[in-house]
């Protein structure tokens, strides 16, 4: 989510895109004490004329011409003098232009607090009841707002979970003070717990058996969770949405997975959540899922939830490199028979042949070559016992 790259005088990212790569070189553990927000009502005036626009923060300096906006302080847990430096920072982002509904960004921003520079999430959104009465003609537009989440310093990698979490802070949220008070603040409050430590908590609950939940998100097993706490049953959720390869891999071919998957005699894998033991039914794994998994219980000792969370992104990222690699082997195979002797080598070797095998399968299935190679490669697989 959160990044200190610094870039320009005001250290904004060129780019919020989340990717994989290494984790940042500071990788304290990140302590709930450490990370804020602020909510800001935000109103722009679209005229010639300017008009004071009543809001806390007032008219920003180096607005452009015709576009008066005030920023308006709701909600914050922010020092007072670490809130005026960041309300400054964000005005001179919407004066420039730089900021857009409902696409969230990511810079690093210096403040009066212990931790002076920290990643800061920042989004313009605008409250959903207040869309279809907004009118074209009218001279002030529809409130808006900006929300911001602090804290942190690895690079941009919980951005679309944090999307989220403000997708539904918009259907929430009333600027009425009673529901500012009982339901948005908790919410705000709550962001770190709710997006950010979700990879980590599965990581502790699972610890060793987190190999058989990698290689469910993999396959695209179903997985069914029984006798849990609706935290814990959300964050497995979330993880294996974050572990899956959906929008790396072809969606149709995720598709036909998912459906060749339920057809299978074990439909599902089941996680039982009763006692103090985990147990898991119908579990499959193998021995890429399990190196992996060693990564993530290795970190966990220094429980930074932004280093899981590359870790994960590491993990999908290989997974594609190897898909990427068989489905070479096999076009090369469809005219050289070594070929098909280096994707069996290969299949044997890179500890995710049961998978790998399936996703060429569902992606060659019009393809008639390259399905007579997989269909060949099976039967190697199944007669040496390596599928």
């Amino acid at each position: 989510m959160l990044a200190a790259l610094p870039d320009g005088d005001e250290r904004e990212l060129e780019s919020s895109e989340e990717g994989g790569g290494g984790a940042g070189d500071e990788r304290r553990p990140e302590r709930h004490g450490s990370t804020y927000h602020s909510l800001y009502g935000y109103w722009s005036r679209r005229s010639s004329r300017r008009g004071a626009d009543g809001g806390d923060g007032g008219a920003a300096p180096g607005s452009p011409p015709g576009r008066d906006f005030s920023l308006s302080l709701l909600d914050t847990n922010l020092p007072a003098e670490a809130e005026t430096e960041l309300r400054g920072f964000i005005a001179k982002r919407l004066a420039k232009g730089a900021v857009f509904e409902g696409m969230g960004n990511v810079a690093t921003v210096d403040l009066s607090i212990p931790e002076c520079k920290v990643g800061c999430y920042y989004c313009l959104f605008q409250q959903e009841s207040l869309l279809e009465t907004a009118t074209l003609e009218s001279e002030i537009s529809a409130p808006e707002y900006v929300v911001c989440f602090l804290g942190g310093s690895e690079k941009d990698t919980f951005r679309l979970e944090l999307d989220k979490y403000v997708q539904s802070l918009k259907l929430s949220l009333d600027l009425e003070q009673k529901t500012l008070e009982t339901c948005v603040n908790p919410y705000l409050r709550s962001w770190f717990e709710n997006s950010i430590c979700p990879i980590q908590r599965v990581v502790q609950l699972f610890q060793e058996k987190l190999a058989f939940l990698l290689h469910a998100a993999l396959s695209y097993t179903p997985v069914e969770v029984k006798n849990a706490d609706e935290r814990t049953e959300k964050d497995i959720s979330r993880f294996l949405a974050a572990a899956s390869l959906q929008g790396l891999v072809q969606e149709g071919t995720m598709t036909s997975l998912c459906i060749a998957m339920t057809e299978e005699q074990h439909k599902s894998m089941v996680v039982d959540c009763t006692g103090a033991q985990l147990q898991l039914h119908n579990a499959g794994s193998n021995r890429f899922c399990e190196d992996w998994m060693h990564a993530f219980v290795n970190g966990a000792e220094g429980g930074n939830p932004f280093l899981f969370r590359q870790v994960l992104e590491n993990f999908k990222l290989k997974a594609i490199q190897d898909i990427n690699n068989l489905k070479r082997f096999i076009r090369q195979a469809e005219m050289n028979h070594y070929a098909l002797f280096k994707c069996y080598m290969f299949l044997k070797n890179c500890g995710s042949g049961d998978i790998l095998l399936k996703i060429v399968k569902v992606e060659h299935a019009e393809m008639p070559e390259a399905r007579n190679v997989v269909t060949v490669l099976e039967e190697f697989m199944k007669e040496t016992a390596v599928a």
